[in-house]
């Protein structure tokens, strides 16, 4: 029997309110609408998020894991380490770049690449590891950073789904040798679509403007070849609201989050690393049971609900070798993950009723 309760609660929910339509129509009077002062101020109001690191902001959150690869030299002969258990974009990348995806195992304690499994995967051709900070947890950077140290390896966070997560009071996008965000619509803060490189070093900086803009600074002045991967001024102004809300909306997302693992025993709540910050772009448990029958359960009380991710990267079909995965991907972390996760409702937008109606649901379901 369906049991209905309540209006739905949705999973996601894009935050647009006045200032976002204000600060977009702004842009669009003023007609300077593409790569000027909006992108400016979004870039050095962001680099306050990362320690002070230079940001180069691009039209989208895959723009800027592309550009990060390409602007560190990381081409066709090279191959680059990523998690299985992440969004395609991650490993895509890879190939965009002309390079190839070599896929690690996660560790159960944060659904985060391994870094020993990292280890285990380098080889002469290794050029970089990608660590994802998946849901809005911090990968174990410390330990990739020695990785790469030790191997002389470019160390790039995928910190899409990261915005102000921390590890050991170090944020997101300042523990690699780049950092790169996502602004889509549903993540943390949102610019309606975007994306941002970060870096310390001012050379890899430059190189990422340049690549963005179809290799000029100067117009008609081109100096290596580029493509278009600007970020619009009325997306930056978006940005530039979003960020000034960011703070506010991430304590509203990890006193949710806080709640539900109060609250939920008929699941296994997201795990928190020592010294790990979480962000919460996802709420992920783990369903000990039937995890169909519990998304059937939960659809029917209209909660929302989804599977991040249900097929590992390696599995899909564009990284097959011959039609099946390649027997070099031996990822029993991952496998089960993607066999038990689901994401729950967290964002900002949520009020208490529909909270408790999430833990209620979820209990109800892994009672049954």
């Amino acid at each position: 029997m369906t049991e209905e309760s309540g209006e739905p609660v949705a999973a996601a929910r894009p935050l647009i309110g006045d200032a976002e339509i204000e600060a977009a129509v702004r842009v669009l009077r003023g007609g300077r609408v593409v790569q000027g002062p909006e992108v400016a101020a979004f870039e050095e109001e962001f680099s306050a998020l990362v320690d002070g690191r230079h940001c180069v902001a691009v039209n989208s959150g895959t723009s800027a894991l592309h550009l990060a690869l390409l602007a560190l030299g990381i081409g066709p002969g090279d191959e680059v380490i990523v998690p299985s258990f992440t969004f395609a974009a991650t490993a895509n990348v890879v190939r965009l770049a002309g390079a190839e995806p070599v896929f690690a195992d996660i560790e159960p304690g944060s659904f985060c690449l391994d870094p020993a499994a990292a280890a285990a995967a380098i080889t002469p051709r290794t050029a970089a590891i990608m660590p994802v900070h998946l849901y809005g947890h911090p990968a174990a950077m410390g330990r990739f950073a020695a990785l790469a140290g030790r191997h002389g390896l470019a160390l790039v966070e995928d910190a899409a789904q990261a915005h102000a997560a921390e590890l050991d009071g170090v944020p997101a996008g300042a523990l690699g040798t780049a950092g790169c965000f996502s602004f889509y619509p549903t993540k943390n803060m949102h610019s309606l679509e975007g994306g941002m490189v970060t870096t310390a070093d001012a050379d890899t900086a430059r190189t990422l403007r340049l690549l963005r803009n179809q290799g000029m600074e100067e117009r008609y002045a081109n100096e290596i070849v580029g493509a278009n991967m600007r970020l619009t001024d009325v997306a930056a102004a978006i940005g530039r609201v979003q960020l000034g809300r960011l703070a506010e909306l991430t304590e509203v997302r990890r006193a949710n989050a806080a709640f539900l693992d109060a609250k939920i025993t008929g699941a296994v709540p997201p795990p928190v690393a020592e010294g790990a910050r979480h962000v919460y772009h996802q709420y992920t448990v783990r369903v000990r049971g039937d995890r169909e029958a519990m998304r059937r359960h939960l659809d029917e009380r209209r909660i929302g609900n989804a599977v991040y991710y249900p097929t590992p990267v390696h599995r899909l079909r564009p990284f097959l070798a011959a039609g099946r995965p390649d027997p070099r991907w031996d990822l029993p972390e991952t496998e089960r993950a993607a066999a038990e996760v689901v994401s729950l409702p967290v964002h900002p937008a949520l009020t208490g009723d529909e909270l408790a109606r999430v833990a209620d649901a979820v209990n109800a379901g892994g009672a049954a």
